[in-house]
């Protein structure tokens, strides 16, 4: 008997405004008596169905009549008439929500958990038959749901992701989680992570309870589970029912529940992370109450989040500006699709053979050349490595890594790079060495091949001169690890044609990854903006700030390496390298080095420590490549402010409290990132706010919740015009670097939003 009595206060649902969103079908009158009904959820004005008003006017209205005719109906099944099952929330009608519309974003949440609220107690066994992916809001309808089929599709896909956009399951997704998989179970495997699980680790994971492979038997198992569960409830409404590992108050969690705040800090090193708080949180209240106050406490939090600015800036960033950028907005209009069908990689090491990986696994045909065998050989066996861990992981099959295997050929002989209509060149950042693996590559490939080069910061125009085809000649910056990377920087030179960036653009998307288009310039743009957190990180320890505070600074504003064991990684001879050739390019100071230089000289030609892979750089390893163990602590010694004897922070440090300000550190680095970026919209390096805001969160780990190195601007506490105020007290404190560029002025002179439009 449903727990909502006719007589209740609830408003009556009006479906009037969602003609057709669920299809109500009945089984056939045979006779037999009471059938199934199936709600085929087909919103007939979207692509995919989305959780919006019109929805939950409709799922309202089918709940009633579900109620209404209860005695002839012997179970439910919900489905979907479109490709996938159901796509989530309606994510361009969240961003455009502000505080002042927090009542309406809880009553909405309100309502639909109602109406699954009531379905799931129907008296009737209920079926979800998931036809592909159902994610966030889908996976939630199938949450309140007794029993749930997934078929097998390819990319098909369940989860709740909300986390990664800076959200919550705002459907009954954390409560009922939490009373499936227990608290700690639901948080790693479903809320904290926004995993998105193929059909066989869903029912691994218990996620489903059922896989089917053909969509005939869809209907028909969900039918035949109806016809054998006829009392069927869900496990926490049955008596007695206990959560999985016990309830907060239970002996257990009692004593494991207080370390969780703890975790969740050192996890997100003490980053803004409302989303995440804000889910540990409704997890354990949740599960301390009966099921209706747990989804009240579920809806305030998810209605903090969706009126606060971090999601906002989330989803417009990581949703909208992705989708805007990998549905070629800026791939050349006009030219048709030519499918790289054999793929030449100048270059075994851990770059080539990672790019070498990445295209046999899209199924193109990989010819990976060194001036060694052997060596080409060994990049082969990285590539085999690679997949027997996701062999291990059930994420490939053997037989899928030998066919991938099977398209990759080592060879030392240039001959074997006749034909192929696609070169990547991935050998040392010396122009020298690319300029002659070019002249000896080029002329063997097919006459009209594609030409890359995989560099990060070397002029595209420059090595153009080495090939005589400079328009279909362009950078292809691909980043490392390239197996999970998922952002490519095509890099268009001065001659570079519109056919060659169409084809390289074409290229990535058949990669999975995502692509964004910027123009030739010394460090082109993510490896320019990257720079100047690098810079800044060094310019503190030059000035005597504790390398400690730096590295917690660049933790607790969010980015996922901090700075000092980032050029550990990168190994200080690159960024000295790199500094070196700009200046006698003319592209840098002239008259010495600037004082982070000057920090990268001593570290290496003083002290002899190069980076992790020498065991020795700003930390100390457990040997060369080794795990990091802890700061070295030469660095007080010699680096602090003259006189001192020790590291003393300044530069933002709080001299009556003795230590440094984190807020003035994280703030240095920041904006540093931020205000170049902006130069480079300025000089044209970059052309639209999609692809920078894309290239800095995707490509160089600028913090995810602040929607990127522009939208940062635009969720400064006080609005753009509040970054403009701060970035001029920086420059007054810190020099000249922090100057905010013209265009940034006209931004918010005109009252634009720096990041762009919201789309």
């Amino acid at each position: 008997m449903s727990q909502h009595p006719p007589s209740d206060d609830r408003p009556a649902a009006d479906a009037s405004d969602a003609p057709g969103v669920i299809r109500w079908e009945r089984d056939p009158d045979d006779g037999s008596g009471p059938g199934v009904v199936t709600l085929v959820l087909d919103d007939p004005a979207r692509a995919t169905n989305t959780m919006n008003p019109r929805f939950t006017a409709a799922f309202t209205a089918a709940v009633d009549r579900l109620e209404a005719e209860r005695d002839t109906i012997t179970g439910v099944i919900v489905t979907s008439g479109k490709s996938t099952f159901f796509a989530g929330g309606d994510l361009r009608r969240l961003v455009e929500i502000g505080p002042d519309r927090a009542e309406e974003v809880f009553d909405g949440a309100m309502a639909i958990k109602r109406a699954m609220r009531r379905l799931e107690t129907l008296g009737r066994p209920v079926v979800a038959a998931m036809n592909g992916s159902a994610l966030g809001g889908g996976y939630e309808i199938a949450l309140a749901c007794h029993h749930r089929l997934l078929l097998d599709t390819p990319g098909c896909r369940v989860g709740l992701p909300e986390v990664t956009l800076g959200l919550l399951p705002g459907t009954g997704g954390v409560v009922r989680s939490v009373r499936l998989l227990g608290i700690t179970g639901a948080l790693s495997t479903l809320l904290l992570e926004g995993r998105r699980y193929s059909p066989a680790h869903a029912l691994e994971q218990g996620l489903v309870d059922e896989v089917v492979d053909d969509p005939a038997e869809l209907l028909s198992r969900a039918r035949a589970w109806i016809a054998a569960h006829p009392d069927a409830r869900q496990p926490w409404d049955a008596p007695g029912h206990r959560i999985p590992g016990g309830a907060p108050s239970d002996p257990g969690p009692a004593a494991l529940l207080p370390a969780l705040p703890a975790r969740l800090t050192a996890r997100t090193g003490g980053a803004p992370a409302p989303a995440p708080q804000a889910i540990l949180a409704a997890a354990v209240e949740g599960a301390a109450v009966d099921i209706e106050s747990a989804q009240i406490i579920e809806s305030r939090y998810f209605t903090s989040l969706v009126t606060g600015p971090v999601a906002t800036n989330m989803i417009r960033a990581l949703f909208f500006d992705r989708r805007t950028v990998e549905a070629g907005a800026r791939r050349p209009a006009g030219v048709p699709e030519r499918p790289v069908a054999r793929a030449a990689v100048l270059g075994a090491g851990m770059m080539g053979a990672g790019i070498a990986h990445v295209l046999a696994r899209a199924g193109i045909e990989v010819v990976l050349k060194d001036l060694d065998a052997g060596r080409a050989a060994r990049g082969r066996d990285h590539c085999a490595e690679l997949m027997d861990r996701e062999v291990e992981r059930g994420r490939l099959t053997a037989r899928e890594r030998q066919a991938v295997l099977d398209r990759l050929t080592p060879t030392a002989d240039p001959a074997d790079l006749a034909g192929c209509d696609a070169l990547i060149e991935a050998v040392v950042e010396d122009p020298a060495v690319k300029a002659a693996a070019l002249r000896e590559a080029v002329p063997l490939l097919a006459p009209d091949a594609l030409l890359c080069t995989n560099t990060s910061t070397l002029p595209i125009a420059d090595l153009a001169r080495s090939v005589d085809r400079p328009t279909d000649f362009l950078g292809l910056h691909f980043f490392s690890p390239v197996e999970r990377m998922p952002l490519v920087e095509i890099v268009r030179g001065a001659d570079t044609g519109d056919e060659a960036v169409a084809r390289a653009f074409d290229l990535v998307r058949r990669l999975r990854k995502t692509p964004i288009v910027v123009n030739d310039a010394r460090g082109f743009f993510t490896s320019r903006v990257i720079g100047r957190f690098l810079d800044e990180g060094l310019r503190m320890v030059g000035e005597g700030v504790a390398p400690a505070s730096i590295e917690r600074a660049c933790l607790s504003a969010g980015y996922p390496t901090p700075v000092l064991a980032l050029l550990d990684e990168l190994t200080l001879t690159l960024p000295l390298a790199i500094r070196r050739a700009a200046r006698a390019a003319g592209a840098g100071p002239t008259d010495g080095p600037d004082p982070a230089e000057r920090v990268l000289e001593r570290m290496v030609e003083e002290f002899g420590r190069t980076g992790r892979a020498a065991g020795a750089g700003f930390h100390e390893y457990d040997g060369p490549g080794g795990r990091r163990s802890r700061l070295w602590p030469g660095l007080r010694e010699h680096f602090a402010p003259a006189g001192t004897g020790s590291a003393t922070p300044t530069g933002g440090a709080d001299p009556a409290a003795g230590h440094a300000d984190l807020r003035e550190l994280r703030e240095r680095m920041l904006f540093a990132e931020s205000l170049e970026a902006m130069r480079a919209l300025e000089e044209g390096v970059v052309e639209c706010e999609a692809d920078a805001t894309v290239g800095s969160l995707l490509g160089i780990g600028f913090p995810a919740w602040t929607g990127g190195v522009l939208r940062y601007a635009d969720g400064w506490p006080t609005g753009a015009a509040g970054f403009l105020e701060r970035a001029r007290e920086l420059r007054e404190r810190h020099g000249e670097r922090f100057e905010p560029p013209a265009w940034l002025v006209e931004r918010v002179r005109e009252g634009r939003p720096v990041g762009g439009a919201p789309r």
